[in-house]
C-alpha cells in the first residue's frame, strides 16, 4: 500500500507540475525560442539558396548564429531554460493521459496517441536544449557531423542497418504528416483559438498552412537521405537537415524550391510564436 500511495503521489506532484503557471510560462519560452531557432534555419536556407551561405543550414547553424550575436551565450541559456521546461510540459502531458492506457475503445487510442505524441515532442525539446547548452558553454558541433556518427554507430549494432532505415522512414511519414496537417488545417484543432480574434485567426491559419508543409518536406527529404544512407551502408549519406537543404538546392529549380521550403520553415516559426499565446487542446 504504502509503494502504492507513493507512487500515487509521484504521479499526482508530476500532474501538479504540468499545471503549474510558472512551468507553462517557461514552457511559452520555449515555444519562442523553438520558432527563432526555425526563422534562424530559414534565413541560413534563403542565405544558401543565393550564394551567401556560411553557417550550417539546420539546428546548429542556427544556435552558432544566435551564438555569434552581442548577447549570444545569455540568450542560448534563456532558449535551453525554455526547451527544457517545453520538454518537462510534454512529459507531464504523458503522465497526464497515463489514466486512460488501461480504458478501452477510442478513449485508450486517444490517450496513447497523446502520449505517443508528447512522448516524441518531449525528446526533440530536450535534445535541442542540449545542443543549445553545448554551443553555450563552446562545445557545439554540427548536427550534420553527429548524425553521421550516431548513423555509423548503430549501423554497427545487430540489425543496425535497418534500424537506419526505420528511422528514415519514419521521418518521411512524420514529414506526410506535416504537409496533411498544413494542407487540411488539422493543427487548428490541436490549439484553441476560442479567444481569438477573426483577423488572428486568419493569420495563426495561413502561418501553419505553410509552415506545416514545408517544414514536412524538409523532414520527409531528411528521412530519405537516412533511408538511402542504408541503402547504400554509407553513413556520411546521412547529412540531416543541412544535407537535405543541399539537395533540394541540386533539383531543377533548386533555388526557387529552396526558397519556398524556407518561406515554410520561417511560417512554421512564426506560428510557434502564436502557440506560445494559445494553449494547447485536450
Amino acid at each position: 500500500m504504502s509503494a502504492q500511495r507513493t507512487a500515487g503521489s509521484a504521479l499526482g506532484a508530476a500532474h501538479q507540475a504540468g499545471e503549474s503557471d510558472s512551468l507553462e510560462h517557461l514552457a511559452r519560452i520555449g515555444l519562442i525560442a523553438y520558432g527563432v531557432v526555425h526563422v534562424l534555419v530559414a534565413w541560413l536556407a534563403l542565405q544558401l539558396a543565393w550564394g551567401g551561405g556560411g553557417e550550417s543550414a539546420d539546428q546548429s547553424g542556427a544556435l552558432s548564429t544566435l551564438a555569434e550575436s552581442p548577447l549570444g551565450k545569455p540568450l542560448l541559456w534563456i532558449v535551453a531554460v525554455g526547451l527544457i521546461a517545453l520538454a518537462a510540459w510534454q512529459a507531464a502531458e504523458v503522465l497526464r493521459w497515463r489514466h486512460g492506457w488501461s480504458a478501452s475503445g477510442k478513449a485508450r487510442t486517444k490517450a496513447l496517441k497523446k502520449s505517443g505524441k508528447a512522448i516524441v515532442k518531449a525528446a526533440i525539446y530536450a535534445a535541442l536544449a542540449v545542443l543549445a547548452i553545448r554551443f553555450a558553454t563552446g562545445a557545439g558541433q554540427s548536427s550534420s557531423q553527429q548524425q553521421q556518427q550516431t548513423t555509423a554507430g548503430v549501423f554497427g549494432w545487430p540489425a543496425g542497418r535497418w534500424l537506419v532505415a526505420a528511422a528514415g522512414l519514419v521521418l518521411i511519414g512524420v514529414g506526410a504528416y506535416h504537409v496533411y496537417k498544413g494542407v487540411t488545417k488539422r493543427f487548428l484543432k490541436e490549439i484553441d483559438t476560442t479567444d481569438c480574434s477573426p483577423r488572428a485567426l486568419r493569420l495563426v491559419t495561413r502561418l501553419g498552412q505553410v509552415g506545416f508543409p514545408g517544414k514536412g518536406i524538409a523532414l520527409a527529404v531528411v528521412g530519405g537521405l537516412l533511408a538511402y544512407a542504408a541503402i547504400t551502408f554509407d553513413s556520411s549519406k546521412a547529412t540531416g537537415l543541412d544535407g537535405a537543404l543541399r539537395t533540394v538546392l541540386e533539383l531543377p529549380f533548386g533555388q526557387i524550391l529552396l526558397t519556398l521550403v524556407a518561406i515554410g520553415i520561417a511560417a512554421f516559426g512564426a506560428f510557434c510564436f502564436a502557440r506560445a499565446r494559445y494553449p494547447e487542446r485536450t
